[in-house]
């Protein structure tokens, strides 16, 4: 154990990374910990209703956030003036004027939404919601410059602190009010309890309004292409669902969310953890400088890989198990689709690490052209899956789509320096020996769940663009 701990201690690079690491998986686990209670309770004092007016709030604001997002967190972990006080409140004068012009466009769309979802509600709800947005604009950079210096343990602990302030709220008001405006307000509550704890909590000094043209010419050239890269990112994350809208019973899209939440969880986790973790990886001990630092970054990149794949497919090994224990008969083809999803995702998480050393290196541009390719070829792949083969063809396009983006990401990987192709292979080998036998173990399942959705009722192809 003092060997191990030893590891953890000082302030070089390894002993940095590996607190980083520690700290972001507990931070990522902690906050689905208090969703998942917290929803639990939630379920029990509000009407299902409730959560599905929740659910369409939710779909503007967080659309809203990935198609503005101009890269203030990339920008502040790999600029050289990342610790400038001027160039720190320049991006914090950009992320606060961001926050109100969302503010004010979830007012703009309350009406439109409303009428689109039959939802009149919305027309409170949305411009509540929005409010958490601009206050969220006022976060100190702090939290990036924590995170750039792979400093994450005081950070997470607030984090999760204003996410049980928040959710305390939203069980109190939901007691007192029985209404879905508690979880509206309880949203914004912990964007305020966020602010409070980490203006408080962290140090350094307070952001203060203030615009330097050369700092605001840097944010905005390497921001413009990750605002890109996001916008083509909400297809990458959504389109599957939004594609399936059209092609199932919206009783298929809820089992199917089911599947794909389960199955991405390791996903999501390590692209949590990346994206924290290997732009300043990447930035401070660059590969093309030093033998060392290739190694040590095959080291963290087969470390990381080795951890989120072993959940990945331990997924798809138990995921017919885990839905007949969670859920009732009526979601029991989650559990074959989850065997596939997570074998669908696995090019993803080997291959993830690579697109965040173009952003260390400045390249946005490099970032959203590797972006844009995947997401146009999963997007496209997943029609024409689910078109053809049902359901199941849609869920294998996903990851066939990954492996036809797989030379554009090679490219960018090649150009600075990083790619493995050691690393790549041995992952894909032990991921068809093991994948391949979770799904020879689930075959009947799978087959019987694909035999069931593969002729869905189908609307025409030309009405998904109407």
């Amino acid at each position: 154990m003092q060997r191990v701990a030893s590891h953890f201690a000082g302030q070089g690079m390894a002993a940095r990374v590996l607190r980083s690491a520690s700290w972001l998986v507990i931070g990522y686990g902690g906050s689905q910990a208090l969703r998942l209670a917290s929803n639990l309770i939630l379920t029990r004092i509000l009407f299902p209703e409730a959560f599905g007016l929740m659910a369409l709030v939710t779909v503007v604001t967080v659309g809203l956030s990935l198609f503005s997002d101009v890269g203030i967190g990339p920008s502040i972990a790999q600029n050289k003036r990342g610790d400038d006080p001027a160039f720190l409140d320049t991006a914090w004068t950009i992320q606060v004027i961001r926050g109100f012009g969302l503010w004010a466009l979830t007012a703009l769309l309350a009406w439109p939404a409303a009428a689109f979802y039959d939802a009149p509600e919305l027309l409170v709800y949305l411009p509540i919601a929005g409010a958490g947005l601009a206050i969220a604009g006022f976060n100190p950079t702090r939290i990036e410059t924590a995170h750039r210096h792979l400093l994450a343990g005081r950070v997470t602990v607030l984090d999760l602190g204003g996410q049980v302030i928040g959710l305390a709220a939203m069980i109190a008001l939901a007691l007192a009010t029985q209404s879905v405006v508690a979880l509206v307000l309880g949203g914004v509550i912990q964007a305020a309890a966020k602010l409070t704890l980490c203006h408080y909590g962290l140090p350094g000094a307070a952001n203060r309004f203030r615009w330097e043209k050369a700092a605001a010419q840097e944010l905005i050239h390497f921001g413009k292409w990750i605002f890109l890269s996001t916008a083509f990112w909400f297809l990458t994350s959504q389109g599957d669902r939004a594609i399936l809208g059209k092609f199932v019973p919206l009783e298929v899209l809820g089992v199917y969310n089911i599947g794909y939440f389960l199955a991405s969880f390791p996903m999501l986790l390590g692209h949590a953890v990346n994206q924290r973790l290997m732009i300043p990886v990447y930035r401070d001990k660059p590969a093309r400088e030093a033998p060392e630092n290739l190694r040590r970054q095959r080291q963290l990149r087969g470390g990381l890989t080795a951890g989120i794949l072993a959940m990945l497919l331990g997924m798809a090994w138990a995921g017919p198990w885990l839905v007949q224990l969670l859920y009732d008969d009526r979601y029991v083809q989650a559990g074959p689709m989850i065997v596939l999803i997570a074998l669908a995702l696995a090019p993803a998480v080997i291959t993830m690490t690579y697109d965040q050393a173009a952003l260390a290196a400045g390249d946005s541009r490099g970032f959203f052209v590797f972006s844009a390719a995947r997401a146009c070829l999963q997007t496209v792949m997943f029609l024409g899956g689910v078109v053809w083969f049902g359901l199941a063809g849609g869920i294998a396009a996903l990851g066939l789509a990954m492996l036809a983006a797989y030379p554009v990401l090679v490219r960018l990987a090649r150009r600075h320096h990083v790619w493995d192709p050691l690393h790549d292979a041995g992952f894909a080998l032990l991921t068809v020996a093991a994948g391949g036998a979770a799904l020879s173990w689930h075959w009947e399942e799978v087959t019987a769940m694909a035999a069931a959705l593969s002729a869905p009722d189908q609307e025409p192809v030309s009405a998904i663009f109407e």
